[in-house]
Parts: C-alpha cells; sequence; structure tokens
C-alpha cells in the first residue's frame, strides 16, 4: 500500500507534504488531521483501518515531519493559518470527509465553519471543549518544559499523561519522536498551547455553531484529558453531534490495543459508511517506525 506522495504549494506561502492513498474501488475521499507537531507516521493505523473503503490523504503541517525542510520556518503559525491550509487541502483532493485527532480538532472545526462544500460529514477524535485540570496541568507543565527546550520532560511528560495507556513500543517511539524535534518545533508547540490557555478555544467553539454537516465525536472511556463528558458538551455547539464511547481506551485510541483499535475503527467505519453483515474485521497492527505524538 504505497501513496501518491506531493509536496503542494498552498496559499504561494507553505510547502506541504501530502501522502494519497488511492483505492480504485473507493467512492469516497477522507482527509486526516493530525494533532500537534504529529506527523503522517501518527496514522499508520488509522490508514489500515480506512482503506480501502476509502480514498486517504495525509499531511504534514508545514512546520513537522516531510514539510519542514520546504519552508523557512522565519514565523509561527496560527490555529486559523492551519484551517486555511486544511481548506485548500480539502479543495484539491475533493474531500468527502474529514478526520481529526486532538488538538487537530480546532483547525477542523475553524475549517468546517466555511461550510466547505465538498465535506459531507466530520469525525473529530479524541478531542474536548473543556480544559479540565488534568489538561490544563498537563498543557502548563508542558509550556514550561518547552520553553526550556528540555527534550527529556517533554518527552517523559506525554507518555505519562496523555500517553500513559499506550503499549510500551509506542511509548518509545514517542520519547524517540520527541527529543529529535527541532527548537522552532518546539517554539511552535509553545505558541499552540499559550493559545489555547487562553482561551483561543472558543473561537473554534464560536465558529462551530456554523457547522451543518453530521459530526462524530469519539473519545475513549480512560482519557482523563478529553473525556466522554466534556466533549458531549460540544452537542451545545455543533447542530448535527453525534457521539462514541471506546470503552477500555485512552486518549490515543486506536493505537491502544486489538479491541480499542477495533472499537475505534467500528465506531468511525459505521458513521462514515456502514458496514455490510458479515464483513470480516481487519487485524491490528504495530505499524513500524511510528509514533503517538500529539497535543
Amino acid at each position: 500500500m504505497r501513496p501518491e506522495i506531493a509536496v503542494l504549494d498552498i496559499q504561494g506561502q507553505y510547502r506541504v507534504y501530502t501522502e494519497f492513498y488511492r483505492a480504485e474501488a473507493a467512492e469516497k475521499t477522507i482527509i486526516l488531521i493530525n494533532g500537534s507537531l504529529a506527523t503522517t507516521a501518527s496514522f499508520a493505523q488509522t490508514v489500515r483501518n480506512l482503506h480501502p473503503q476509502f480514498n486517504v490523504v495525509l499531511y504534514d503541517q508545514p512546520y513537522a515531519g516531510k514539510s519542514k525542510a520546504h519552508n523557512s520556518q522565519q514565523r509561527l503559525i496560527s490555529k486559523e493559518e492551519e484551517a486555511l491550509i486544511l481548506l485548500e487541502l480539502i479543495e484539491r483532493f475533493s474531500c468527502d470527509h474529514v478526520m481529526s485527532f486532538s488538538w487537530g480538532g480546532a483547525c477542523t472545526l475553524l475549517a468546517l465553519a466555511h461550510q466547505p462544500r465538498q465535506v459531507k460529514t466530520a469525525v473529530v477524535s479524541s478531542f474536548s471543549p473543556v480544559i479540565n485540570a488534568p489538561m490544563r496541568d498537563y498543557l502548563e507543565r508542558g509550556c514550561q518544559y518547552l520553553a526550556a527546550c528540555d527534550r527529556y520532560q517533554v518527552g517523559n511528560l506525554v507518555n505519562d499523561t496523555i500517553g500513559k495507556h499506550l503499549p510500551s513500543l509506542f511509548k518509545r517511539f514517542n520519547y524517540r519522536h520527541v527529543s529529535s524535534l527541532d527548537s522552532h518545533e518546539y517554539a511552535q508547540m509553545h505558541f499552540h498551547i499559550e493559545q489555547v490557555l487562553q482561551r483561543d478555544l472558543e473561537r473554534a467553539l464560536t465558529g462551530a455553531r456554523n457547522i451543518a454537516i453530521p459530526v462524530l465525536f469519539v473519545n475513549g472511556e480512560r482519557d482523563e484529558y478529553t473525556t466522554v463528558e466534556d466533549a458531549r458538551q460540544f452537542g451545545k455547539h455543533v447542530g448535527n453531534s453525534q457521539f462514541s464511547v471506546i470503552r477500555n481506551a485512552g486518549h490515543f485510541l486506536d493505537m491502544e490495543g486489538k479491541s480499542a483499535c477495533d472499537a475505534t475503527r467500528d465506531a468511525v467505519l459505521g458513521f462514515l459508511k456502514p458496514a455490510p453483515r458479515g464483513q470480516r474485521k481487519r487485524a491490528y497492527h504495530y505499524p513500524q517506525g511510528n509514533h503517538a505524538m500529539a497535543l
């Protein structure tokens, strides 16, 4: 399953690395939106769950992954700018669906507030409209460690908090990913956290009232940081909201083991494209070189 790879010029300002997993029999296309500073590698298992039922588009933000070598990194990028990048990618790939993970939900809601005509449904996973006490503690400590460029502490913070339910293999990938980030990526992450702590999330929620398409919110039962109860408050902001709880799963859902992977896949496919009876379940794989990093 090899993707078609392209580095696209976006708005004459950014160069964005993309992967397009084409499925000849698929009628619809879905684009996946990472959490902060995660890369296309984070979605390896999700691609397996969605392909070949859908064509799947992945991309790296201009400051991260395989996009960063193509951009100058002279200034920080806001969530609003990320939303505009997403809107252009939706247009270019004629995406019918979008699916976000963690803080990728912020730019996704901002983009959907523009009501892109192609998009028919959206899935927002591991995201919440509430900064609860555990999430605030995580973000505030993250700010401190990022400002000090303390790679050891950042890596441990992620694995000890939102990544606490990950298998040890993924925790090792996470730590290795965080410790290899460039200083501008730390600065970008610090900027995003400050935006969140300064109630930037409210802008995304205000715009969410313009979203008319069905949106499925998926959260892990064991996730203390974006809880099931908090996520249900999206119902006050998004008119056509649906909710799914993944039992015995934390923040990283389909990365946390076979049962969580199967349940996440079934919830997403059941929303996007109900499966025929008797359809054979696909196997869970530990993708090599994968990381789960996200905010």
